[in-house]
């Protein structure tokens, strides 16, 4: 999605603060390496990593070492048991880390999920050779985190937004509303992310815009995100994105997908 995305971006973004207030892997975070930042999410697990990355690099590339050395289906289930079995509350924020990383790295298509009661549940990858320690990536994100001025945050995306400076530009990438029944993934979060959720970010965008500030969102092209944002403020942009993750593979490839700014581009 990033060449489409960086169409629609603003001409200004290098004089604002950039946000994103559910930032997951950071993907056009570490593209456009903002040089003032401010990045959330929801998921506590994910933001202790970039916490982590940040502050104990070389404690966490020694504790990804064990992973590597040590990996295959059994102790994947065995790591990944450890938030139904109360182990994860003994352990240290750069073990919680590292385990996130290695269950990344070594899950089904890599993909982050947890049930109704959060407790991690991706199946086992089979992968011949998962890059668990990727030590030059880990130190280069380090770098970037302690040499540009760049906020962590833990926290509703909506308290987020709600202490914004107005000189912002926000990119919201909200879990997608789903365009069928079959790819109705909400998993996330405990608790997951429903139809209600979409409308209640609406009206955080509603209060963007008047504030002033500018925001771009990506969703599905799914006939509800559409009429949610057929307002006269909006600009609904149309573009493909590949998409690998389905459970049939003959539908994974280019997709519509809805880019949504409140600024003309």
């Amino acid at each position: 999605m990033i060449p489409a995305i960086c169409e629609f971006l603003p001409k200004n973004l290098s004089n604002l603060t950039y946000c994103e207030p559910f930032i997951g892997g950071g993907a056009l975070f570490f593209y456009l390496q903002p040089k003032k930042s401010i990045i959330n999410d929801y998921n506590s697990e994910v933001i202790n990593v970039y916490q982590v990355v940040k502050d104990d690099v070389d404690e966490l590339i020694k504790s990804l070492q064990k992973h590597n050395d040590a990996t295959g289906p059994d102790y994947f289930y065995k790591i990944r048991s450890m938030d139904r079995n109360m182990l994860i509350d003994e352990m240290s924020a750069t073990e919680k880390a590292s385990r996130i990383i290695y269950l990344n790295k070594t899950c089904y298509n890599g993909l982050y999920r947890v049930n109704s009661a959060g407790e991690f549940n991706s199946p086992y990858g089979s992968y011949k050779n998962p890059n668990i320690v990727n030590e030059p990536v880990l130190r280069s994100v380090n770098k970037f985190l302690n040499t540009t001025d760049v906020k962590i945050m833990n926290s509703d995306y909506a308290d987020v937004l709600e202490k914004l400076p107005k000189n912002s530009f926000v990119y919201l990438d909200p879990p997608y509303y789903p365009i069928s029944e079959t790819s109705n993934f909400t998993g996330y979060v405990e608790g997951g992310w429903r139809e209600k959720d979409q409308v209640r970010l609406k009206l955080a965008c509603d209060i963007l815009t008047l504030r002033g500030i500018k925001f771009l969102l990506s969703n599905s092209s799914a006939p509800f995100i559409k009429d949610l944002y057929n307002d006269k403020n909006y600009h609904i942009h149309i573009v493909k994105a590949t998409r690998s993750i389905n459970s049939n593979a003959n539908k994974r490839g280019a997709i519509d997908e809805l880019l949504i700014s409140n600024y003309d581009v």
